[in-house]
């Protein structure tokens, strides 16, 4: 990993060269999203049936074929052996249990004169959830996108998951029946958004779509919000980690692995301002490195946006956090709530040196889809609170209509907008 320091007179513009993240514009991927997109939206099933054909190497007859059903969900539950079901029912429980705190309540109060003002709360009807599939497995996703819109009470949860060769995880299976997923269907790419955008005569469509993809599935995801909601659009996966020197560099080296083996891009960044104690972590990534599954990937990561900063102090470190946004931050030092209220800008927030980023991505509770590439500056984790929508409550009173009419009719005349204006005079007492 690189060296960084703080002090150093060009210090900010290594920092922006080493965090920039700009994918390239693909225009062959924009034309193929946009075709794929636009072939479903018209034949629907067909066109579903050829690209699962296409590039799932998997042929069905009917569309019916596609979907999975409850007794196959529950069959993978039951199969499964018993130290993933009682993981997944673990974890399941606790991001309920998180869950359920974010829900929103409708409020409402009466003015003056008598006017009911308020906001009524109602879930989304329906959710499409999309899980990679493939050689990839993340029954975890399952739980964090599907959990969420089920406290907030949506009535139809589908989630689609690609199936190569008609292959489909057990796991990611269990873990849609115990999450309550209403139904699956084995699609992937740019064509599941597709169907989940503007239905075909199988897919229901659905008011939001949630999930991680590829480049296809993102770039697709961005071209039908506003058709449907989406969650965000995702980067590379990041963790910055800021200690104080204390933590077991063992464990700083392997949290810093637990994003790089994600892939290449992934960003792993640690800040401290002992100079002593990031050679200390230094040597860890080098005695652990080599028996990593995933070490060229780790490696690769590191060495192509890793770095290691020494910082003036850990108020510092803070602050280049802030500037950061990151999507996963440690705080792993002796008394992280010090630096807690400091802190503007993160996805997740792991405080002391036994909070590992991993606990998050599976069990804790709170959800691991978070906000990436500077991001959380403005978005949030996923939560229940996208699955909820606001609606604003407005009943006037007798009484209470004489000042608002009058108000509302002088705004209106100076836009020049008589209809809205007459509008309001209409109730007013002569």
């Amino acid at each position: 990993m690189r060296r960084l320091d703080s002090a150093q007179g060009d210090f900010q513009l290594q920092l922006k060269q080493l965090t920039a993240w700009e994918e390239e514009l693909d225009h062959a991927v924009n034309d193929t999203v946009r075709e794929v997109l636009e072939d479903v939206a018209v034949r629907g099933d067909e066109a579903l049936l050829e690209y699962t054909a296409r590039f799932d190497g998997l042929e069905l007859s009917h569309a019916a074929e596609l979907e999975i059903g409850q007794e196959r969900l529950q069959q993978a539950l039951l199969a499964i052996d018993d130290a993933s079901r009682e993981a997944l029912e673990t974890a399941a429980a606790r991001i309920r249990e998180y869950h359920q705190h974010q829900l929103q309540d409708s409020w409402n109060y009466r003015d003056s004169a008598g006017n009911l003002l308020g906001q009524q709360i109602t879930a989304l009807e329906s959710a499409g959830i999309y899980v990679p599939g493939g050689k990839a497995s993340y029954p975890s996703s399952v739980l964090m996108n599907a959990i969420p819109a089920h406290v907030a009470g949506v009535e139809q949860i589908v989630m689609v998951v690609p199936a190569p060769g008609g292959e489909v995880n057990e796991l990611v299976l269990a873990a849609a029946a115990i999450a309550g997923v209403n139904r699956v269907f084995t699609l992937g790419g740019a064509q599941a958004v597709a169907a989940l955008a503007y239905g075909t005569e199988t897919v229901p469509a659905v008011d939001k779509i949630v999930g991680p993809g590829n480049i296809y599935v993102a770039t697709a995801k961005r071209m039908v919000f506003g058709r449907v909601g989406i969650d965000m659009i995702a980067g590379p996966s990041e963790i910055l980690v800021i200690c104080d020197g204390t933590t077991e560099p063992d464990w700083v080296a392997m949290d810093l692995f637990s994003q790089a083996e994600h892939d290449e891009n992934a960003q792993s960044i640690l800040l401290c301002p002992h100079a002593g104690y990031l050679d200390r972590v230094g040597q860890s990534i080098e005695k652990l490195l080599p028996e990593m599954e995933r070490a060229p990937i780790i490696r690769a990561s590191l060495e192509g946006r890793g770095a290691m900063i020494l910082t003036r102090d850990l108020q510092e470190a803070v602050e280049i956090s802030n500037q950061l946004a990151p999507e996963h931050l440690e705080l792993s030092v002796q008394d992280p709530e010090a630096l807690l209220p400091s802190v503007r800008h993160a996805g997740a927030i792991f405080m002391g040196a036994y909070t590992s980023e991993a606990l998050g991505d599976y069990c804790a509770g709170p959800n691991h889809v978070l906000p990436t590439s500077r991001s959380a500056r403005f978005f949030s984790p996923l939560g229940v609170y996208d699955f909820q929508k606001r609606s604003s409550v407005i009943m006037c009173s007798a009484q209470g209509v004489q000042e608002l009419g009058r108000v509302a009719s002088v705004l209106a005349r100076g836009e020049s907008l008589t209809a809205h204006a007459r509008s309001a005079e209409y109730r007013l007492d002569e």
